[in-house]
């Protein structure tokens, strides 16, 4: 075998990865890379609210790309979360998709949502 350790849980017996290990003996991560994994859920966040709301739409990539004035490229890749989110990127998408895009944080994490405009016009 590679590098992998066997380690006896008292809820169980299994090979298991050091990452694991941390998690089960209660092992908290670094501020840094917790920060870093919120970003990641973010992002990814962000990117299936666009797409949901693109297919809801009826547009394609190429569609939105065009109404956004990016790339089709770059509509993937915020899709994919494989971006970096600016607030000028963030400024075109809510007009693309003709929708509110809001971000919601607090003490126990962020959400990410796009309101249709016919939803939030009184």
């Amino acid at each position: 075998m590679s590098g992998a350790k066997h380690r006896v849980t008292p809820e169980h017996t299994r090979w298991k990865l050091p990452g694991e290990w941390r998690r089960v003996d209660g092992h908290r991560e670094s501020l840094e890379l917790e920060q870093e994994r919120q970003e990641h859920r973010l992002t990814m966040a962000l990117a299936k609210v666009v797409h949901d709301r693109r297919v809801a739409l009826g547009l394609s990539v190429a569609e939105l790309a065009s109404r956004i004035g990016l790339s089709r490229a770059t509509v993937e890749r915020i899709e994919g979360s494989d971006v970096v989110v600016t607030l000028a990127l963030l400024t075109r998408l809510a007009s693309g998709l003709d929708a509110s895009l809001r971000f919601a944080v607090d003490a126990h994490g962020a959400t990410v949502s796009l309101v249709g405009e016919e939803q939030t016009r009184v």
